[in-house]
């Protein structure tokens, strides 16, 4: 079964923002929002485009709606520098049977220790050249 799994060194923004993505109850999703995310939040992925909690808020809470059994969770550890962080995601469903959707984002972090943007991609990099 897949499940979130979050490294203990994660950066505390980060650990929000993946919990939130995986919260049930729709009014907790502004709760952790409101833990890690700056008011003027820039959140873009190759089908979105967002700025401001609000409309992150929007986005989180249709995704939960559309798939209330689906779990995000992370593909890989997080490689953080210069307040950036990038890793692997992928979304399951049906007690992590089914693979729904896989991809990566980087986050940056802002001097207050909020996230500030977050740029997403969907898919796998394709590998070249050796091993």
């Amino acid at each position: 079964m897949t499940e979130l799994v979050i490294p203990d060194d994660a950066p505390p923004p980060l650990v929000h923002y993946l919990r939130m993505w995986n919260e049930h109850d729709l009014d907790e999703i502004r709760t952790h929002l409101d833990r890690c995310v700056a008011d003027d939040c820039l959140w873009i992925d190759p089908l979105h485009q967002h700025v401001g909690r609000d409309a992150l808020e929007e986005n989180v809470r249709g995704f939960r709606t559309e798939f209330p059994d689906a779990v995000l969770a992370l593909g890989s550890n997080i490689d953080s520098h210069n307040d950036r962080h990038r890793y692997e995601w992928v979304i399951t469903v049906a007690g992590g049977e089914t693979l729904l959707m896989r991809g990566f984002d980087v986050a940056t972090v802002n001097d207050a220790g909020m996230i500030d943007r977050v740029d997403g991609f969907f898919g796998m990099l394709q590998r070249f050249g050796p091993e």
